[in-house]
């Protein structure tokens, strides 16, 4: 017998396994809440450590700085879609074994910018042996690339950042999701690249069925258009995936009303009994407003134009009122003082408007700021 649920439901499950309903405990490891998260997404660093921070208790910048770089519990690199995340360091394995054996979709490259396969194996080869045991800035390691590789890694043909890139970059993000890549500390103003600790990768069929099952524990039910979505693979491919692991049992249909049937975790079918209240303030590219589906739930009424630009999520920073978005807002940070504007899309409830001055406190706790709360309208556009 299939088990029916509702929105609210999961909507609550949800956020008490990513650690927003209640914090984690204080001395909790930050590489066991950014595992929950399958991921922080780091492309902006404050925004990551805001994401990690609201979600353990006592729990500031500098400990997830310190996570990073001093015990490198935590590695930050390229995870789903290839985009820059702060990952568990003892889930590499997992992660880089997943994340290659996904079929790669279709180049947004015309065919002379392009590199081949044999191509890309070979940059990704000379990254990992140019970063072994050292720090290098991108010049520096273009430098080491070419020689190992050959002029034509270096042909300036990715445009980026009102100027050109070199060949070798269009492939970062694969030397990131197999392991042999990822940032190190920044020298003054440049970024720097490692390489992590050597790893043994899992065997592929495990390490991706072991992925699905923790996607779907973190982010289900879920279909397979919904993971495929999340981590940028082709949806075909999610779709015979998903159907092997329901065929081999691992996974099982759930009944959300009113929508096409999604999967758990076979066995995991516990839901709370009550929907969650609450409010909560969510940075740039929070990975449960990315993650979470569907998305037009998560979504409602006017948060759909307000909140997602073009239907992308993690955009604008939002903030959630009972489990679903219904405002955005933004942070301008002089000094020590940072001012938290909050764009309300609903009229806010007393004891809404109480826990929304607590959550901009727990904010500028996080940031090491002073913060300010102004309730109005954020003028800030969508980030890149």
């Amino acid at each position: 017998m299939t088990v029916r649920t509702t929105w609210e439901e999961v909507s609550a499950r949800r956020l008490q396994r990513q650690f927003l309903s209640r914090p984690a405990p204080a001395g909790t490891p930050l590489a066991e809440v950014v595992a929950a998260m399958l991921g922080a997404h780091a492309q902006v660093l404050s925004a990551a450590e805001l994401s990690v921070g609201i979600r353990a208790a006592g729990t500031t910048r500098t400990h997830v700085r310190t996570a990073l770089w001093d015990d490198r519990s935590l590695v930050k690199t390229h995870g789903p879609r290839g985009t820059v995340h702060l990952l568990a360091a003892h889930e590499l394995p997992l992660w880089c074994s997943a994340l290659t054996a996904v079929p790669p979709g279709a180049s947004p490259f015309p065919p002379g910018v392009r590199v081949t396969e044999e191509q890309a194996e070979q940059i990704v080869a000379a990254i990992g042996d140019a970063l072994d045991g050292v720090c290098l800035t991108a010049d520096e390691l273009g430098e080491e690339v070419l020689a190992r590789t050959g002029a034509w890694a270096g042909d300036l043909v990715m445009p980026a950042f009102q100027g050109m890139w070199p060949r070798w970059r269009l492939v970062m993000h694969r030397a990131g999701q197999s392991g042999a890549l990822c940032f190190g500390p920044n020298r003054g103003r440049k970024v720097t690249y490692t390489r992590p600790p050597h790893f043994d990768p899992l065997p592929p069929d495990e390490a991706l069925h072991t992925f699905v099952r923790r996607y779907l524990h973190a982010y289900g039910p879920a279909t397979p258009e919904h993971f495929a979505k999340w981590l940028a693979a082709p949806a075909g491919w999610a779709a015979r995936l998903f159907a092997e692991l329901g065929k081999a049992g691992e996974i099982e249909e759930v009944g959300l009303a009113g929508r096409p049937a999604a999967w758990v975790a076979a066995g995991d079918t516990d839901f709370p009994d009550a929907s969650f209240r609450g409010v909560r303030l969510l940075p740039y590219f929070d990975a449960y407003a990315i993650a979470a589906q569907p998305r037009d739930l998560l979504f409602p009424g006017d948060a759909w134009q307000r909140a997602l630009s073009g239907g992308q999520a993690g955009n604008y920073p939002v903030l959630l009122v009972d489990g679903v978005v219904a405002g955005v807002w933004h942070q301008r940070r002089q000094g020590r003082r940072t001012t938290v504007t909050v764009e309300p899309l609903g009229r806010l409830t007393a004891r809404q408007e109480r826990e929304l001055g607590e959550q901009v406190e727990r904010a500028g706790e996080v940031l090491e700021a002073r913060p300010e709360l102004v309730i109005g309208k954020v003028t800030a556009g969508p980030h890149a």
